[in-house]
């Protein structure tokens, strides 16, 4: 950097569903820290995950995919998204870099904060294009509309750009000292985490089977920091699900879904915790737990 200033702050990804905001921000940081499916919706909760380098730290907001809510856990992720915005440094505004002309007008523009706060505008997936011709008229268009103070073209897939994105996010932040620790990728608790990694192994194996009708609840979760006598993790975790249909999905034929998504879960976790884990899975139903914000919450759902 041309300064010798350190800067600290925190920055924003937002877009529709399924743009790459998640892919984008384990990308930037090379590691994965947020789940990711081929699902739209995949992220849930505003995620805090931290960049730290000598010259500047990052703090990455994701966002769930703005949509239109169709139920009460719909109005939590928009609400989670709002307030994301309103609290941060820099905008990126994640947009697919595959998408048309005609589907401009359809970008929701309304969570940029009216021009308060600077905005990236980071056309994502720049490796699929085919069409660079379209390309640049769609960018075109929307620069015009979203009036961002630059244009950064990646691919979370490749890598291409990322070094620049992350020049330009730093160049706008203030001036400041770190807001944690410079070994800290996450903020947030081992028993979320696990939660996400459950969840994200339904996602990816039942695909559109069994998508956003599931939650998952960590019920218990022991791990040797606090019980030194352990030599592993113990938890035990509930999948909620709306219908029997589903359950029986997730179960599938003489439990063998449900062994694939534990040994998918333990595998990830055991990397991400460093040690052993014995993983304990129960599927329970919960008919329009989605709608209600009394299950919602249950579903561990709420301000952290």
């Amino acid at each position: 950097m041309a300064d010798a200033v350190f800067r600290s702050g925190y920055v924003t990804l937002v877009g529709r569903p399924n743009v790459g905001k998640s892919s984008l921000i384990n990308a930037l940081l090379r590691e994965k820290v947020a789940a990711v499916s081929s699902c739209p919706q995949t992220t849930r909760s505003a995620v805090r995950c931290v960049l730290t380098t000598d010259e500047y730290q990052i703090v990455l907001v994701d966002t769930p995919g703005i949509h239109k809510p169709r139920h009460a856990l719909g109005e939590f992720m928009m609400k989670e998204a709002s307030e994301a915005v309103g609290m941060v440094d820099v905008i990126c505004f994640v947009v697919d870099a595959g998408m048309g002309p005609d589907r401009i007008l359809e970008e929701p523009l309304d969570y940029l904060a009216g021009g308060r706060i600077p905005v990236i505008l980071v056309p994502n997936k720049i490796d699929r294009v085919r069409n660079m011709g379209a390309f640049w008229k769609s960018l075109a268009l929307l620069q015009d509309r979203v009036k961002p103070v630059s244009v950064v073209p990646v691919s979370a897939m490749n890598g291409a750009n990322l070094d620049v994105l992350k020049s330009e996010m730093a160049r706008l932040l203030p001036e400041g000292e770190l807001i944690y620790p410079d070994d800290v990728l996450m903020d947030t608790t081992e028993r979320f985490l696990a939660e996400e990694i459950i969840r994200e192994k339904i996602l990816r194996l039942t695909e559109k089977e069994v998508p956003h009708s599931t939650a998952v609840v960590v019920e218990e979760f022991k791990n040797p920091e606090e019980h030194p006598e352990m030599t592993g993790i113990e938890i035990r975790a509930v999948i909620i699900v709306e219908r029997p249909g589903q359950k029986g999905i997730l179960i599938g034929e003489n439990g063998s879904m449900i062994k694939a998504v534990r040994s998918a879960a333990k595998a990830e976790m055991k990397r991400r915790f460093g040690y052993p884990v014995s993983l304990e899975l129960w599927v329970k139903v919960k008919p329009g737990w989605r709608k209600s914000m009394i299950e919602i919450e249950r579903a561990g759902y709420r301000r952290r």
